[in-house]
């Protein structure tokens, strides 16, 4: 069985900060350095909405294990999404793009997205350089879809194009439209990410006969797997009004990641690495799944203690 490693999709979630530190734990700096001594792996989802300073990417790299790794997800732009155009680098401010009635960029140049892919590598380079850059995460919005033929190879040759800007950087694909992986054409699009090393995004989410969600394919693409756990909150997964935190506050039960732990073990079987992030980061959830479902999966999968940074982990 091949290695895997598990954290979260998130260190300081503003209700993970509130139910997962102790009280001691107060700064920027301790959050990381206290998980950093407890997990060896982390998903950095901020930079989706906005690029961030090239120090924090610094800081992240100095305040963490020499083995730790960072997976991070996409600025929006360069996944399709739409942005709030109060959040955009300097940079991209000065080229062509439209905004709607709230103020988020709809319509960005190519010349706009080519930038953000050229600001977000240079993000990311402490993170090559200290050699804690795992994949980036491309997770694209539901309506990047496979419905019809068109839209199939446009879509498909943005891929090609996103992996080209990334230059040798892993690009992890997580689709949100179940479109990719129908009955006849899931042998396909896994059959395209695999000709190109891009790594399939496994998803675990809620599951609706009635709504366009994705199943939870376990698939290996590259000789890295990723599975990304939502959670299974049916009842605020399309509620307009919820915050991104309640879509994601749920608890798994010991059941249910004993059926996660089933899949990881068959990914785990194929792949070198397989990387488990839990996203249900709604106060201590994900850290507490984590930890739970590498005890159920056992002694092949090695969680630092926290003894490494003192009592707290503080490592300061």
């Amino acid at each position: 069985m091949g290695a895997v490693r598990i954290g979260t999709c998130s260190w300081s979630d503003k209700t993970m900060i509130e139910a997962y530190y102790p009280a001691e734990v107060k700064t920027a700096e301790q959050r990381l350095r206290y998980y950093a001594a407890r997990f060896d792996t982390v998903e950095a989802d901020s930079p989706f909405y906005a690029i961030p300073d090239v120090r924090v990417a610094e800081n992240w790299a100095a305040r963490t294990p020499e083995d730790f790794i960072f997976h991070v997800k996409a600025f929006g732009l360069m996944t399709q999404h739409s942005v709030d155009e109060r959040r955009l680098h300097p940079a991209l401010r000065e080229l062509p793009y439209e905004t709607n009635e709230r103020g988020r960029v709809t319509r960005p140049s190519a010349e706009m997205i080519d930038t953000a892919f050229e600001l977000f590598g240079e993000f990311v380079a402490p993170l090559r350089r200290a050699r804690k850059l795992g994949g980036v995460l491309m997770q694209f919005p539901p309506y990047f879809t496979a419905l019809d033929d068109e839209r199939r190879r446009e879509n498909l040759g943005y891929l090609e194009r996103a992996q080209e800007l990334l230059g040798d950087v892993p690009m992890l694909v997580e689709f949100r439209h179940p479109s990719w992986v129908a009955e006849d054409r899931v042998a396909e699009t896994l059959g395209f990410l695999a000709d190109r090393q891009m790594a399939y995004v496994s998803v675990d989410a809620p599951q609706f006969t009635d709504k366009p969600v994705m199943p939870p394919l376990a698939a290996a693409t590259t000789p890295w797997a990723y599975v990304r756990l939502h959670g299974r909150n049916r009842e605020m997964w399309f509620a307009r009004t919820s915050s991104a935190a309640d879509r994601f506050d749920y608890l798994y039960t010991t059941e249910e990641l004993g059926e996660v732990a089933s899949r990881v073990r068959e990914l785990a079987d194929e792949t070198e690495v397989t990387w488990v992030m839990f996203n249900n980061c709604k106060y201590d959830y994900a850290p507490r799944n984590a930890r739970e479902l590498a005890g159920i999966l056992g002694e092949g999968v090695p969680m630092p203690d926290g003894s490494a940074g003192g009592q707290l982990g503080l490592g300061l």
